[in-house]
This record gives C-alpha cells, structure tokens and sequence, in this order.
C-alpha cells in the first residue's frame, strides 16, 4: 500500500482513499478498527443498517468528514467527530465505559485533546438526550444536569449495533 508524499492519502490500485490521522493514540486506533472491520463483516449479512457503524468508525479515524489536517477545523467538524468517536468507543467496549476523554485523544491527539474537553462534555449531552449514550457516575447512571466531576460513558439503548463485539 502507498501513501501520498504528504501522508494524507494511501493509494490502492490507483485509487486515493484519506488516510487514519496519525495523531490517534494506537490504543485507541486499535480499538476503532476493531468496529470499522465488524462493521465491514456485518454488512455482507445485515446490509445497509450497519453502514451507520461503518460511517462511525471512518469519521472517527478522520478517513472521513471534515480533514484531520485542516489547519482550523470547524466546532461543527469537531462536534461530528466527536460524536461519531462516543458512538464508536461505545461499541467497542460493550458492557463497559470510556472517559470522553478518549474521544479527546482520538480528535485532538496527545497535543490538543485538552482543548476539547468542554466540547466533548457537550457532545456527551447532545448523544445523551438522544439515548445513544448513557453518563455515569460511580457506576450510576446521571442527567447532564445531575452530574458534577468525573463521568463514564457508555451505550445508550438507542445507539444501533451496541452490542457489534460482543461475544
């Protein structure tokens, strides 16, 4: 496989796709992938309603969405990736939480996910009033104006193939 003298592209038989930001922490890259590939086997059985996995996973890794290299990226563009980044760690820890924080890391990389943090709560309270994602608290379940400090985060009962890598 090659890549564009810039890193931005890899090219397979001649065709350009937009390369993973490299910025994402290889923890959490690991982890996205592992839902963008259950995602890719899951369409050959359950079609088109799994493809909103596949879009998940791929706008979180930055291969697709606003680009991971624009030099000032919009808060729309961040707030997309973000939620897509939530909904996408959700699945890959089915049973189990994450810290926003990871979704951070994952948009911002190890530089800038700080910058981010404020964003993200606002992401995690927008997928919760939708009942993608679940906030917690010392293992309790919190309303976005019940929670003070810390959260966890987990899957909502209306976030769609929750349950990708379970066994």
């Amino acid at each position: 496989m090659d890549t564009t003298e810039d890193g931005r592209y890899i090219v397979v038989k001649g065709r350009r796709w937009r390369a993973t930001d490299p910025g994402i922490p290889e923890n959490l890259k690991t982890e996205l992938v592992r839902v963008l590939m259950a995602g890719r086997r899951l369409l050959k059985t359950e079609g088109d309603p799994v493809r909103t996995v596949v879009q998940d996973a791929k706008v979180a890794l930055g291969e697709r969405g606003e680009e991971w290299w624009s030099p000032s990226p919009t808060e729309e563009g961040l707030a997309s990736r973000l939620a897509a980044t939530m909904r996408t760690m959700a699945r890959a820890r089915p049973g189990k939480t994450h810290c926003p924080s990871d979704a951070a890391r994952v948009v911002g990389g190890t530089e800038e996910w700080r910058d981010l943090m404020d964003l993200a709560r606002q992401v995690a309270r927008d997928l919760r009033a939708t009942g993608e994602i679940l906030i917690t608290q010392k293992g309790e379940t919190v309303t976005a104006e019940e929670w003070k400090g810390p959260i966890r985060l987990s899957a909502g009962p209306k976030l769609p193939y929750a349950d990708i890598l379970a066994p």
